[in-house]
């Protein structure tokens, strides 16, 4: 039978695989079948391999099953998700229930001191240029006195003698204190 040509292979009555698509490097079809004629057949299974590994190919039946089960199963549990909404249950009643839980803050203590120190340096490096008095009315602009510049000589006398003034320094600012480890 080895050596039989391909007319009398088609002559013959039973069961057969034949090479249904081919993708040269990497995807095969091979279908299963019984052959009861030289013009009749019945496909039994179809098998697929990829990089050298068979796979059996589900029939329609299996593929339509599966299909219409994932859809039902969505289904289902959206009825029984509605299904919960629509009963009562006295866990469930949010109107008498007292609010125990504390919604944490968004930030520490420190940091909103920290932020409000740093933007009251910032205020006082850049003054506002616009003063609005209420809402939704129209801003004003701020006048900014400037003090006249001392003259030439004066600053170069001021070079001369510096330890003959004594202006208290201005306070620097708090540096923030070290981190912690937190303890878990």
């Amino acid at each position: 039978m080895q050596r039989l040509t391909l007319e009398h292979l088609n002559q013959m009555v039973g069961v057969e695989y034949i090479l249904l698509h081919a993708q040269e490097p990497i995807l095969y079809i091979i279908r299963k079948q019984q052959r009861q004629s030289p013009t009749q057949d019945i496909p039994l299974a179809d098998y697929y391999i990829i990089a050298g590994v068979v796979y059996q190919a589900p029939d329609l039946g299996t593929v339509i099953s599966s299909r219409a089960l994932s859809a039902v199963h969505g289904i289902q549990s959206a009825f029984d998700e509605a299904m919960s909404y629509c009963r009562y249950h006295p866990s469930k009643d949010t109107e008498n229930k007292p609010k125990t839980k504390k919604k944490e803050e968004a930030s520490s203590l420190f940091q909103r001191h920290r932020v409000d120190t740093l933007l009251l340096d910032l205020r006082s490096k850049f003054p506002p240029t616009f003063y609005q008095p209420k809402p939704g009315e129209k801003p004003i602009p701020v006048e900014v006195k400037k003090e006249p510049e001392p003259p030439a000589e004066a600053v170069k006398q001021e070079e001369r003698e510096p330890a003959t003034k004594s202006s208290a320094p201005a306070p620097p600012s708090k540096p923030p204190p070290e981190k912690r480890a937190r303890l878990q």
